[in-house]
């Protein structure tokens, strides 16, 4: 590989990653490739093998549920009964919808239509409550949008107006599919932007919904239901539960349900069963013949600037795992992940919390009662690592009959997911959740119940080996698992205390010190121009406030090390960040990502911490170089 003449000193990520920038290629179905891209890549040719020899019985699996897996992974196979169906399996709920002519009709069946999975004027899910992370809730919020995030339908965004063409395109040509006339199909369509373009108007941006310790607001169902009529949820709510409905809603987007005549109403009904008919038709495509699923990815294809749709068998698998995420995810770490490397970093976890509480009784903007509070938090915080002990019992009855069409097997599944869902408003939350499968090559941070998932595929190269140094785990895996325990002290995080509920556990001198670093966490990243457009640091600044927080403690671990390798420890990190994408994507991204762009996630945060000056002899005359005033350490 042939040396990049870049500066370390002046650009990491591009001294680093270069070389490898100028001649890698971006698989036709993917948006990206690098760090995370190739990684999941890897596992996803791996996982495809053994999936091929399940199919063909020359392997087995000790995890039951797999059957069910191989099962609709080879319903997706066989192409030849699904172009014979074409658009037949999916008819009957169309017609479903056709059938309902009026408020009243949707009303009366409005429970039966939410558990069959169409689209009601408003979104409806159970999940824990902030407020007690001990209980589940039942939550509200406005319908989703087209395009992805509002932003888009703002006067004189030209992507917005680009994008809705092109779906306008995808689904003229699918509903041609469709038993409609040539009239029907034009006003279905018709009605559907029309509906869609009122909806835009009420519900949160993705600016809004970063923030999302807002999203607890507490109504009763009586004054949501002034809000929502002529839609009558107490109607639908008694169907659910009978005499047990909630009497109290969380409601995630209280703009949207108190306008929500804005968008629905005796006047908009007919615009609202043109959108949940399109959308239903969309949401089907993929199970249905080839043509109808790629005509249903034109505008995914679009709005990432993928090529190509993936080989069938790669479909095959990506439903598969999708559907059966656990039991998959248990399979992958069963199979692939060793014991060895699960108490390394295990203990590797363990010991950058310690570090974490060191830092935090050295805090110099908190006073002693709440670094105490902060600590005890960080004592709390539940490690989920590589894949869960055991498959969850719901996915056991995920079942479907052979006969079935790959449609009719997916929507007896998630029939089943959403009827298990609405039945957990009346038990305890299950903190032995998993929010991320063991194959997902990903980590996250989750409030309400304070503990960090690391599933087994992201514990590999470049993030984590037993053949890598130390210094270099540290940069990699190190660096994520501190930015993840960072996430309890984001801007979002912070408002919840170590039992995951939405409680004030700060003086209130000390918040205002760490709201003051938070804008300035806001102004460094903020305005910075990137392929066309610039940085929202305001979007991004929980996730920049974890990548400098995980960085500060794994720095702190590397000096306790026998022979640290501070230059090793940099380049590992900027190698995790190295991604190549498709403009349309790096676009997508930068309007709506909460993550700043790869290239500052590598290089942003080192200009923070002494160690970066030292380790390459960075100094003012280098572009890499921050005056020691404009340097942020939060954690």
């Amino acid at each position: 590989m042939k040396e990049t003449k870049i500066r370390i000193q002046d650009d990491l990520y591009e001294a680093v990653n270069g070389a490898w920038l100028e001649t890698a290629v971006i698989p036709d179905d993917r948006p990206t490739a690098g760090g995370f891209s190739d990684l999941d890549q890897a596992v996803e040719k791996t996982m495809m093998a053994d999936f091929r020899a399940f199919a063909k019985g020359e392997k087995s699996s000790d995890v039951p549920e797999m059957k069910y897996a191989v099962s609709l992974y080879g319903k997706v196979l066989d192409t030849g009964r699904r172009d014979r169906e074409g658009i037949a399996p999916v008819l009957p709920l169309l017609e479903k919808i056709r059938s309902i002519r009026t408020v009243d009709d949707l009303n009366r069946a409005a429970a039966e239509l939410y558990l069959q999975g169409i689209d009601l004027p408003v979104r409806m899910e159970v999940d824990a409550d902030m407020a007690d992370a001990t209980k589940n809730s039942f939550l509200v919020m406005g319908p989703p949008i087209i395009l992805p995030d509002t932003v888009y339908y703002e006067e004189g965004n030209p992507s917005g107006q680009k994008l809705l063409s092109v779906y306008a395109d995808m689904a003229a040509r699918v509903l041609a599919f469709t038993p409609l006339s040539r009239e029907e199909q034009k006003a279905c369509l018709d009605g559907a932007l029309a509906f869609d373009a009122l909806i835009a108007k009420k519900v949160k941006s993705r600016l809004e919904w970063s923030e999302y310790f807002k999203n607890h607001n507490p109504m009763t169902a009586d004054e949501v239901a002034s809000y929502t009529a002529p839609f009558d949820i107490k109607k639908f709510l008694s169907d659910l539960y009978g005499g047990d409905a909630p009497s109290t809603l969380i409601v995630y987007d209280p703009r949207a349900i108190r306008e929500m005549n804005g968008y629905f109403s005796e006047e908009t009904f007919p615009l609202y069963r043109s959108w949940v008919y399109l959308r239903t038709l969309l949401r089907a495509t993929p199970y249905l013949s080839e043509e109808l699923a790629s005509l249903g990815r034109i505008y995914t294809r679009a709005l990432t600037g993928v090529a190509a749709d993936p080989e069938i068998e790669k479909q095959a698998y990506q439903t598969a795992s999708r559907m059966y995420a656990e039991p998959v995810g248990v399979y992958y770490g069963r199979t692939y992940f060793g014991e060895e490397a699960k108490r390394d970093v295990v203990a590797m976890v363990k010991k950058i919390i310690e570090t974490y509480k060191l830092r935090m009784e050295k805090n110099t903007f908190l006073a002693p009662s709440t670094r105490e509070q902060a600590i005890k938090k960080l004592s709390a915080i539940e490690i989920k690592m590589g894949y869960p002990d055991a498959v969850k019992e719901i996915w056991s009855r995920l079942v479907f009959e052979e006969s079935d069409s790959l449609f009719r097997a997916v929507e007896r599944i998630s029939a089943v997911r959403r009827r298990d869902m609405l039945d957990r408003l009346k038990k305890p939350v299950d903190r032995t959740e998993w929010l991320m499968p063991g194959h997902m090559v990903n980590a996250c941070y989750n409030p309400s119940s304070n503990d960090i998932t690391f599933p087994a595929a992201i514990l590999q190269k470049p993030f984590y080996s037993l053949s890598q140094s130390v210094s270099e785990n540290l940069g990699g895996i190190g660096a994520v698992i501190g930015h993840e325990i960072s996430h309890a002290f984001d801007n979002n995080g912070a408002n919840f205390d170590e039992k995951g509920n939405l409680r004030n556990w700060w003086r209130e001198e000390d918040f205002a010190a760490f709201r003051a670093l938070t804008r300035e966490m806001v102004g460094q990243f903020d305005g910075i121009e990137y392929h066309g457009g610039k940085v929202n640091g305001e979007l991004v600044v929980s996730e920049n406030i974890a990548d400098n927080g995980g960085m500060g403690v794994t720095l702190e671990i590397m000096h306790t090390l026998d022979a640290p390798d501070f230059p090793a420890y940099f380049k590992n990190w900027a190698r995790v960040w190295c991604m190549k994408a498709k403009e349309e994507y790096i676009r997508l991204l930068l309007a709506s990502d909460v993550h700043a762009p790869a290239v500052l996630r590598a290089n942003m945060p080192p200009r923070n911490f002494p160690e970066w000056y030292e380790a390459f002899g960075v100094t003012e005359r280098d572009a890499m170089y921050l005056p020691p005033e404009k340097r942020i350490t939060i954690w």
